[in-house]
């Protein structure tokens, strides 16, 4: 079940917010979802670094899952002297 907030907007009117959890991103939710640009992740889906959508209709999504696999192997392969090697 979604979580409900109250935010107050202009004069103290409260307005009710829902956050809905999602699996399916579409293309500008996955590029923020993973922490880069529109064009640097179209560059990783492009190249393999990054999973490639499905659609769902006319829907172009990717798995938030496939992202979260994709991520934890880039993340294993650095490039040496990266920030990923700070510690």
């Amino acid at each position: 079940m979604p979580k409900a907030k109250q935010a107050l907007v202009g004069a103290g009117t409260p307005v009710r917010l829902e956050v809905v959890p999602r699996r399916g991103l579409r293309r500008e939710d996955a590029a923020r979802y993973v922490g880069v640009s529109t064009a640097k992740f179209d560059e990783c889906v492009k190249d393999g670094r990054m999973p490639n959508p499905f659609k769902i209709d006319g829907c172009v999504i990717w798995d938030l899952r496939l992202l979260d696999a994709a991520f934890d192997a880039l993340s294993e392969t650095s490039e040496p002297n990266s920030f990923a090697d700070w510690s």
